[in-house]
């Protein structure tokens, strides 16, 4: 077994037992040994949602943020619910919730224009919203 799939393995196995502490550096040491494709992109999102676990949740946001283009490999929608966490743990809730509602409106069966909008005006500033109005 190629080392960055044994590391990151453990990790994982870390990480199932609640030992945040001890999978933080195997993801790291699976990442910084080239794991990536599927692997890499299930290692970022457990490494963020570890760090978030150990009081780390800026540099899961930051992660997680680097991460957040659509792939289409299945995890999408697990880097959005994983960052929007990380985003409440940091005081962005209005951007957390806009991240939810724009990952759900795509799954909806009608509404997706409107809940898309109304995701934008979460995050959109007062005054501009106020612009807009006029």
């Amino acid at each position: 077994m190629p080392p960055e799939i044994r590391d990151f393995e453990i990790a994982c196995a870390h990480d199932s037992t609640g030992r945040s502490d001890l999978a933080v550096d195997g993801y790291r040491q699976a990442l910084s040994a080239g794991l990536s494709e599927y692997r890499g992109r299930r290692a970022k999102i457990q490494l963020a949602s570890s760090l978030r676990n150990l009081g780390q949740s800026d540099e899961s946001v930051q992660i997680l943020t680097e991460e957040s283009t659509s792939v289409g490999d299945g995890l999408d929608d697990a880097v959005t619910v994983f960052l929007a966490l990380a985003l409440a743990d940091v005081g962005r809730d209005r951007e957390a919730v806009a991240q939810l509602v724009h990952s759900l409106a795509d799954h909806l069966p009608r509404y997706t224009a409107s809940a898309h909008r109304y995701a934008d005006v979460l995050v959109t500033p007062e005054d501009e919203q106020h612009e807009q109005q006029q």
